[in-house]
């Protein structure tokens, strides 16, 4: 096990990786395909981005969107935007335009590095972005700008700029190092502030409770980069392997090919290869743990996999707002559908739903945390607000320990819902259903899935008499054209009037029992 000792309390994100070029400058830090960078590499790249960086945002302070893709780039472009003195906005590559409106207005982005896709979303509403100076385009070749007025090679800086750009930014551990957008019950993003220490500490938190070391090699079978994931990697000097797609076969092969000793995988592509027939003829060679988080992997599907691969399937829990790692349950523990204990220097209590007392041992309550990862607070409202006077942060989570102190999750108090790895506000996908002219009203709420976790159900009340099949069909398409995909409407049931309470309000999980064992339409 790794030292569990805490960061310096000086220690910046870009800290991290000028740390780990220190202590294991010729480790392979990153490993994608063929390309691989060092420890070394990657803290001298993490300087000349950091220098173009400095050159597109003006001043220092300044907010950088950068599209989370799970390429080594993105690791450079994130270490850089801290280094340069600047905050970083974490984008989802799949966010159509009006969530990317949204997060880049509200964290006035002057910068906006994104995927070759999401150039034409950001071109469409660049308009409205006053703040917006610099769009730059990402793909795994180059680093390039596509200005209003000019567009450059790369973010690469001159060499007579390397100098200005060679030494840690002097920042405070306790300023905002990066804005993380999530959703709150209302269905509006909110921008979590996430300082320095926030995140080096959490990463610190995680590696250790992952068992992860400079010996460690992880692979990562991700859609996304997770901060989580890259910063406890660069805190222990382990090597991560980078495997995007949804080919779980090839990426347990490439796992064994590059002795990983971690292999972290998505709940949903976990379940299916637990109900895979195929699985009898795969194996896992050198791994110690499959690590799953992000949402719930079914006990059954944790226990199959534990069987046939002999090692056990790890799952944590976590939120935006505790950067995000609160328990890890520990490789070789005996609580599989466990979330595990709390991460080092973190507490976990279980409040009970309706006195506000806390909860005996085994009962359900909402699920409250204390500990150095919980957010400085959301942009926008004072510093300290999200907390209650003890310094405990309510998740919106309903969940149990059980008398080991284990934690397990049990349901959402709020409406959000996550499918698969991403979180679905019910407003977000009903404000697009409501602009469709033949629907009168709707609502949505989460569907258990046995794969995905939840899935989006809605059910709609039409303005007038018309085929619903004709109709059902055009609204996929009119929805599908303007959400996200892990936003898209799974199942949809017309309906003569949306059911509500007495005092008219939509009661979600009302409906997911009401409506949820049997649908009209289903994708």
């Amino acid at each position: 096990m790794p030292e569990q000792a805490l960061p310096e309390p000086g220690l910046t994100v870009d800290g991290l990786v000028r740390r780990a070029a220190q202590r294991w400058p010729a480790r392979t830090a990153l490993r994608l395909g063929d390309r691989a960078v060092s420890y070394a590499e990657l803290d001298a790249r993490v300087d000349a981005v950091a220098a173009g960086l400095r050159r597109l945002a003006g001043s220092d302070g300044a907010s950088i969107a950068v599209a989370t893709v799970l390429d080594p780039d993105f690791a450079a472009l994130y270490y850089a935007t801290a280094r340069s003195g600047n905050v970083i906005v974490s984008l989802n590559p799949m966010m159509r335009e009006a969530g990317l409106r949204h997060v880049l207005a509200v964290s006035r982005s002057t910068v906006a590095v994104v995927t070759a896709e999401m150039y034409d979303r950001v071109a469409w509403i660049r308009d409205d972005l006053p703040d917006l100076r610099s769009v730059v385009v990402f793909d795994p070749e180059s680093l390039t700008l596509a200005g209003t007025d000019t567009t450059v090679s790369s973010l690469l800086a001159a060499p007579d700029d390397l100098g200005a750009a060679s030494g840690d930014t002097t920042t405070d551990p306790d300023a905002t190092a990066c804005l993380h957008f999530t959703s709150g019950t209302s269905g509006a993003p909110r921008a979590v502030q996430l300082t320095h220490r926030n995140l080096t500490v959490n990463a610190a938190q995680t590696a250790y409770a992952q068992g992860m070391d400079d010996g460690s090699v992880t692979l990562n079978q991700l859609p996304l980069f997770h901060l989580m994931h890259l910063n406890s990697a660069v805190w222990a000097g382990a090597t991560q392997v980078l495997f995007p797609g949804d080919d779980t076969a090839a990426a347990l092969t490439a796992a064994n090919e590059a002795g990983a000793t971690h292999y972290f995988s998505l709940p949903v592509r976990l379940a299916r290869l637990a109900a895979d027939p195929g699985l009898k003829d795969l194996r896992l060679t050198t791994a110690r743990g499959i690590f799953s988080g992000g949402s719930a992997l079914p006990p059954r599907a944790a226990r199959a996999l534990e069987e046939h691969f002999k090692i056990p399937a790890v799952q944590g829990y976590g939120l935006a707002e505790a950067s995000p790692i609160v328990t890890i349950d520990a490789p070789g523990s005996s609580g599989t559908g466990s979330c595990g204990f709390p991460v080092a220097d973190t507490e976990v209590r279980i409040v009970d739903l309706d006195t506000g007392a806390d909860a005996p041992a085994g009962a359900k309550g909402e699920i409250f945390v204390r500990g150095p990862q919980v957010m400085k607070g959301y942009l926008g409202e004072p510093d300290g607000s999200h907390l209650d006077a003890a310094g405990w942060l309510a998740t919106g989570d309903v969940g149990r320990l059980d008398p080991d102190g284990r934690l397990y999750v049990t349901d959402r108090r709020s409406d959000v819902f996550k499918r698969d790895n991403e979180l679905v506000a019910p407003a977000e996908v009903e404000e697009v259903l409501q602009a469709h002219p033949a629907v009168r009203e709707c609502a949505v709420f989460g569907h258990p899935d046995p794969f995905s976790g939840h899935v989006p159900h809605a059910l709609i009340a039409l303005r007038g008499p018309a085929d619903e099949e004709q109709v059902i069909a055009d609204v996929r398409d009119f929805t599908d054209a303007r959400l996200a995909e892990y936003q898209r409407i799974a199942h949809l049931t017309v309906v003569d009037a949306v059911p509500r309470s007495r005092n008219g309000k939509v009661q979600r999980r009302a409906l997911r029992e009401q409506f949820a064992p049997a649908t009209t339409t289903s994708a």
